[in-house]
Parts: C-alpha cells; structure tokens; sequence
C-alpha cells in the first residue's frame, strides 16, 4: 500500500481530505471579502459626513441675528480640534478620522465573520 494516502487513526483508516478545507476557504473568502469592503466604505464615510454636517449646523446657526459669535467660534473649535489630527490641517484631519474607523471596523468586522464561523462550527 505504498501509493496508498491513507492514514492509520485507531480501528480504521481515513482519508485524508485536503479539498474541504480549500473549498471551504474559497466559499467563504468571497463573503468575507464583501463584508470588508462595505464595512471599510461606511466606516470611513459616516464620520466624515457627520463631522461634515456639524460644521454645516454650526455655520447655519451664523446666519440667525445674534448667534454669529457663538457660530464664529464653534466653527474655529472644530476646525482647531481636525487640525490636532491633520497635523494643522483639518481635511487630513477628517481623512485621518475617516481612516481610523474604517480599520477599526474592518478589524472588528473579522473578529466578528472569524467567531461567527467557528461558533457555528463551519
């Protein structure tokens, strides 16, 4: 039985069966793929759009009589507090924001598709 690619477990011989794990892997690659990229697209895109339409809400409060002031200085804070993280820019700031919760969700994203799987014994 030279030829043979059985292996010996205890009363029986099993064949070894390498294709189930790579089909497996092939089958689940392409969900796991999907699921990142959209989890990577909206992690990125909500914290832009949000910090986006705050300093929209802020310059809007500058038009009603008496509140331009307080919208001056939001504006500034806000703008002050994206350039901490763009290093003096506040548009780096917002990508840099928008990058760093994209990667933290698609890390989260494969913890979450990783346990799921072996939970669920797959």
């Amino acid at each position: 039985m030279i030829g043979d690619n059985r292996a010996y477990c205890g009363k029986e011989c099993v064949k070894p069966s390498f294709g189930t794990s790579v089909q497996f892997f092939m089958t689940m690659l392409p969900t796991l793929l999907r699921s990142l990229l959209l989890t990577s697209f909206l992690s990125f895109h909500t914290p832009i759009i949000l910090l986006t339409g705050v300093l929209a809400a802020i310059s809007a409060i500058g038009y009603v009589p008496g509140f331009e002031t307080i919208s001056q200085a939001g504006a500034a804070a806000l703008l002050k507090f994206l350039a901490v993280f763009g290093s003096g820019c506040p548009f780096e700031g917002i990508i840099v924001i928008g990058l760093t919760c994209s990667v933290v969700a698609a890390l989260f994203d494969t913890y979450a598709f990783y346990s799921y799987q072996h939970l669920n014994h797959h």
